[in-house]
């Protein structure tokens, strides 16, 4: 039989990698190839377990994906942005504050940074059904299908295998977690495309070069396709910004709050932010795709307490336990509330707001 005949599609050429010395986060690189068996995930437990705990970033490669792979799905990327007529993209754009979801495309100057200054990023998220819960611009059409094979990919071969290894590190079942986290559900583990703009001079001096405030990821395990544009920094173990090195077709894996919730605080979700690019970078778009992991909607986010690691250690709280939110419950408030709701200034830095009972801060 003759192949399948596959789309055309711009290819989208990212900025050259800096060649400035950056202060790089000294991050764990895991191997990942072994995480397809029982054997090979339990080999994977201390390092995976260590860099969550320490760190809450890490590294993969060799996942499976090539290189090429990994070019393709970023020129399909680039498809919402340079290829969706403005007058489409606004028939697409989400109801993010009445709907509590980004499903659909999200417009620059929405959000709030510092000083009056607005974000200059859009970026285009779809559920990971891809078509089930919504439909896509004309442009994007023809790439549904590989936009559905490269979620499958991401959920069942990469997000499951880290969720497998994160239970075995708290002593529970394998698939604790992968019980949480069902493709077929209609919570909002998605993927997103996303694009960062250049902005003027007096906008970067009046938000000291910050393009997203501090921050800690909504879900359980965000999945990030390492590109070169170097703006992403972490808030090290002692206190100091570093930033977050371009591995070619590497993946970098966070925790998020979801994760850090139901595991009692053993898994950290770490503080990272994006600021302004090195200066030969300076001038270029930041292109992004992202695999955003979230538990099944109703999942209640607080520990489990039948874990042994968890009765040796103890759990780390920021709410009690009857106040505990579903995955719905705090997803919807944090989206809704994000970059568009008052927050609370409780040191020069750090700012807060409160979603369903949790204490969720901002670090500029």
């Amino acid at each position: 039989m003759p192949a399948p005949t596959i789309p055309y599609a711009p290819h989208y050429v990212p900025a050259p990698a800096t060649k400035e010395e950056l202060e790089w986060a000294e991050l764990p690189i895991i191997d990942f190839s072994a995480a397809s068996t029982p054997e090979g995930r339990a080999a994977l437990v201390p390092q995976v377990c260590n860099a969550m705990q320490t760190y809450g970033f890490m590294y993969l490669v060799n996942h499976g994906l090539t290189q090429a792979q990994n070019d393709r799905i970023f020129d399909i990327a680039d498809i919402p942005f340079s290829q969706v007529p403005e007058d489409e993209m606004k028939r697409y754009t989400a109801d993010i504050k009445g709907t509590g979801s980004y499903r659909g495309f999200k417009p620059r100057e929405v959000w709030i940074i510092d000083n009056g200054v607005r974000d200059q990023l859009e970026h285009y998220n779809t559920h990971r059904s891809i078509t089930e819960l919504q439909s896509h611009p004309k442009a994007l059409r023809p790439f549904l299908p590989e936009m559905r094979a490269f979620t499958e990919y991401n959920h069942e071969k990469i997000l499951h295998p880290i969720l497998q290894i994160l239970a075995r590190g708290l002593e529970l079942p394998e698939d604790t977690f992968v019980k949480m986290h069902g493709f077929d559900d209609q919570s909002e583990t998605y993927l997103r495309f996303m694009k960062y703009y250049p902005r003027t001079d007096e906008d970067e001096q009046k938000s000291k070069n910050v393009w997203l405030k501090g921050h800690t990821d909504i879900g359980t395990v965000t999945i990030l396709w390492s590109q070169p544009v170097s703006a992403l920094q972490i808030l090290c173990p002692d206190g100091k910004w570093r930033w977050i090195k371009h591995i070619d077709n590497a993946i970098v894996v966070n925790i998020g709050d979801g994760m850090e919730f139901l595991s009692g605080g053993f898994y950290k979700g770490t503080i990272h932010r994006v600021r302004q690019p090195p200066r030969d970078q300076q001038g270029y778009p930041r292109l992004g795709v992202f695999y955003f992991g979230s538990a099944n909607g109703d999942v209640l986010l607080k520990p489990l307490q039948e874990s042994p690691v968890l009765q040796r250690v103890g759990i780390v709280r920021r709410f009690d336990d009857e106040k505990a939110p579903t995955m719905d419950q705090f997803r919807k408030g944090r989206t809704a509330a994000y970059g568009l709701s008052e927050l609370t200034k409780k040191s020069d830095v750090v700012e807060e707001q409160m979603i369903h009972n949790v204490p969720v801060r901002h670090y500029n």
